[in-house]
C-alpha cells in the first residue's frame, strides 16, 4: 500500500485547469468527441428528433390558440368556441404527452447505450495499457473515470441534452412566434437577450473549470479508499486508523470545497438570468398594457405574447441550469478521452513477425538495458547478457534490486529495453505481437493474484477453454484438490475479495496450478514454493519437477535450495551478469553467490 500526499499532484492539475490544455480547449467542446458514439444508433436519434419537433410545436401552437380564445371567444362573447377550444385543449395535450414519452425514453435509451459503449471501449483500452502507464497514475484516478465520469455523462447524454436542445427549440420557435406576434415588442426582448446569454458564457466556462477540479477531488478520494481498504490488515495492525480517518477526511473537505465554489457559480447564474428574464417580462406586460389601453394591439395578441414571452424566459432559465451540467460533462469527456488518448509503449507492430512453431522456449538476452519509467536515472538492467536452451533450467540469483523481476517484466514485454535485444525462439519480441509472445510463457509469481471468483475460474485462468476436467488434474497436480475440495462448495467457492478466505500457501498452490493448466513452453517461477509449509513445498516441488521436465524454466531463486540441481546459476548483481554455473563451480568460485549459500546453508553444506 502506498501513503502519499497528492498535493502536489492537485496544485499541478489546478494549474492546468486554469492556464494550461484546459484552458486552451475551451472552446473546442468536448462534448463532440461523443458524436462518433451516437452514430451507431441515427434510427433511434431520427425519431427522438421527430418527437422533440412535435412537443416543441404543440406547445407554441398553444400561443395562437390562446390569441384566438381571447380575441374572438372572450372579447365577442362566443361560449361555443370556448367549448371547442376546451376540447382541442385536450387533443393538443394528448399529443404532447405521448411525443414527451416518445422523446423521454428513445433519449434516455440512447444515452445508456452510448455510455455502455463509451465504458467499454475506455475499458478495453486500459486493460491493453502497459504497466508503465499505472507505475504513474493512479488506480483510483482511473476507477474515477471510469465509473464517475461515466455516470455523469450518462446522465447528460440521456436527459441534460434533451433537455438542453428542448429548450434551444423552444427559444429559437418561441423568438420566432414572438415577430410574427408583435415586432415592436419582440424589438424589446431582443434587448435583453445578450444580457442573459452574456453571463451564462461567463459562468458556464468557470463551472466548467471547476467540475474538472471537482472530478480530481473524487478521484483523490476513490484513491485514498482504495488504498486503505486494500491493506485493512496493515494500517490496523499499526494501528493507523486515526491517521487514515483524518487523511480520508482532509480528502472529503478538500472534495466538498471545490464543489462548493461549483455550485456557487451556478447559483449565481441561475438567479442572475432568472432576474433579467422575469424582470424583462415584467417590462413587456407595463408597455404591452399600455398598447392594449391605447388601441395599437388587441388583448389576445398581448396574451399571446406574454405566453410566448414565458416560454422564451423559461427556455432561457432552463438552459442556463444545464449549461452547467453540460460543463460538467464537458470535463467528465476530456478526462474519458484523454485517456483513451494514452498511448502505450507495447503494442504490437504493424506486421509482426510469426513465432515458430512448434515453439521450442530458447531466450536469449543480448547487452539489454532498461530503466524504469518511474525511475528513469537508474538502470535496472546494465548490459545484461545471458542464454537459456530449450528445455534448460536457468535459476537467477542475487541480492535485492539485482535486477532478476525486471528479467521476467521484459520477457513477459510488460516493457522494452532500452537498449539491447531480448530472443525468443529467436524472434525479437518487440517485432512479435506481445499476445503471441505472452502466449508462450507461464507465470507462477511470488505473490499470486487471485480473483473474486471461485476456484474452478481462478485456476481456469491459466486456459479459459479448459474442461472441469482438466481443471481437476491441474489442481490435483498442484496438491490444490484436497484442500478445494474439502470448500463448502468444492471448486465451485467462492474465494473472496482477492483470495482472501485463502492461506498464502493455498493461494500459491492455485498459481502453479493455473501455470500447469497453462501448459507453457517458458516456464517462469517467481520463488513459487515461497510461502509453503514444509510439506506441502515437498509435494509442489515434486508437481513442478514433472512440470519443467522438457519444458524450458527460468527461477527466480531468494532460497537457493531450490535451485541446487538447476542446470545453469546466473548471479546478478547491479543489473550485470557476475558469474554463471552450476552451484558447485559458483561455490568454487567464491564470489557473491557462494556468500549468499554461506548465510543460508550450513559451511559444510555449502561446501
Amino acid at each position: 500500500m502506498t501513503f502519499r500526499d497528492t498535493s502536489r499532484d492537485q496544485t499541478a492539475r489546478d494549474q492546468i485547469g486554469a492556464d494550461g490544455p484546459e484552458a486552451r480547449r475551451r472552446d473546442l467542446r468536448p462534448l463532440l468527441r461523443v458524436v462518433p458514439f451516437l452514430t451507431p444508433y441515427w434510427p433511434q436519434i431520427v425519431i427522438a428528433s421527430v418527437a422533440l419537433v412535435v412537443a416543441a410545436a404543440t406547445v407554441l401552437g398553444m400561443g395562437r390558440g390562446l390569441q384566438t380564445l381571447v380575441d374572438r371567444g372572450f372579447a365577442a362573447g362566443n361560449p361555443d368556441l370556448l367549448d371547442q377550444g376546451l376540447l382541442v385543449l385536450f387533443g393538443v395535450v394528448a399529443l404532447l404527452a405521448g411525443a414527451t414519452f416518445l422523446r423521454f425514453y428513445m433519449v434516455s435509451w440512447i444515452g445508456e447505450r452510448v455510455v455502455a459503449d463509451i465504458r467499454k471501449r475506455v475499458f478495453d483500452h486500459v486493460v491493453g495499457l502497459s504497466p508503465a502507464f499505472f507505475e504513474t497514475t493512479r488506480t483510483g484516478e482511473v476507477m474515477s473515470r471510469l465509473v464517475a465520469d461515466t455516470t455523469l455523462l450518462q446522465t447528460v447524454v440521456g436527459t441534460t441534452v434533451s433537455i438542453a436542445l428542448r429548450n434551444s427549440l423552444m427559444l429559437v420557435g418561441g423568438i420566432a412566434m414572438l415577430a410574427l406576434t408583435n415586432a415592436r415588442l419582440t424589438g424589446l426582448v431582443l434587448l435583453v437577450v445578450p444580457l442573459v446569454v452574456v453571463p451564462i458564457i461567463v459562468f458556464a466556462r468557470r463551472v466548467r473549470t471547476l467540475s474538472r477540479a471537482s472530478q480530481d477531488r473524487v478521484a483523490d478520494v476513490g484513491s485514498t479508499v482504495d488504498e486503505v481498504l486494500t491493506g485493512i490488515r496493515t494500517v490496523q495492525a499499526f494501528g493507523h486508523e486515526p491517521l487514515e480517518r483524518a487523511r480520508f477526511d482532509r480528502r472529503v473537505e478538500e472534495t466538498v470545497a471545490v464543489s462548493l465554489r461549483r455550485i456557487q457559480a451556478r447559483s449565481l447564474l441561475s438567479m442572475i438570468v432568472i432576474f433579467l428574464a422575469f424582470g424583462a417580462i415584467g417590462v413587456i406586460l407595463w408597455v404591452g398594457g399600455h398598447d392594449v389601453l391605447s388601441g395599437r394591439i388587441t388583448a389576445g395578441e398581448l396574451s399571446a405574447f406574454v405566453f410566448y414571452a414565458v416560454v422564451v424566459a423559461g427556455a432561457v432559465g432552463a438552459l442556463s441550469e444545464v449549461m452547467g451540467d453540460l460543463a460538467r460533462a464537458a470535463g467528465a469527456t476530456e478526462r474519458l478521452f484523454e485517456l483513451l488518448a494514452t498511448r502505450s509503449p507495447i503494442e504490437a507492430p504493424a506486421n509482426p513477425v510469426p513465432m515458430p512453431v512448434p515453439p521450442r522456449g530458447a531466450v536469449r538476452f543480448e547487452d539489454v538495458v532498461f530503466h524504469y519509467p518511474s525511475r528513469p536515472d537508474l538502470a535496472a538492467l546494465n548490459g545484461l547478457s545471458f542464454t537459456v536452451e530449450p528445455g534448460e533450467t536457468v535459476a537467477l540469483v542475487g541480492p535485492s534490486g539485482a535486477g532478476k523481476s525486471t528479467v521476467f517484466q521484459l520477457l513477459l514485454r510488460f516493457y522494452d529495453p532500452r537498449g539491447g535485444r531480448i530472443l525468443i525462439d529467436g524472434v525479437d519480441v518487440r517485432a512479435a505481437d506481445p499476445a503471441d509472445v505472452r502466449a508462450r510463457i507461464g507465470l507462477v509469481p511470488q505473490d499470486p493474484v487471485i480473483f473474486s471468483t471461485d476456484a474452478l475460474e481462478n485456476i481456469r485462468y491459466g486456459r479459459p477453454d479448459a474442461s472441469v476436467e482438466e481443471v481437476r488434474e491441474a489442481a490435483r497436480a498442484a496438491h490444490a484438490l484436497d484442500f478445494l475440495e474439502a470448500l463448502p462448495q468444492g471448486l465451485n467457492t467462492f474465494l473472496g475479495e482477492k483470495g482472501v478466505r485463502l492461506s498464502g500457501g493455498q493461494r500459491q498452490r492455485i498459481a502453479i496450478a493455473r501455470a500447469i493448466l497453462r501448459n507453457p513452453p517458458l516456464l517462469l517461477l517467481d520463488e513459487a514454493t515461497s510461502a509453503l509449509d514444509a510439506e506441502s513445498e515437498r509435494y509442489v516441488q515434486d508437481a513442478l519437477e514433472r512440470l519443467m521436465r522438457d519444458r524450458t524454466t527460468i527461477i527466480i531463486a531468494h532460497r537457493l535450495a531450490t535451485v541446487l540441481n538447476a542446470d545453469k546459476i546466473c548471479e546478478l548483481d547491479e543489473g550485470r551478469l557476475a558469474a554463471v554455473g552450476t552451484h558447485a563451480e559458483l561455490i568454487r568460485q567464491g564470489g557473491l553467490y557462494a556468500r549468499l549459500a554461506a548465510l543460508q546453508f550450513d559451511q559444510a553444506a555449502a561446501d
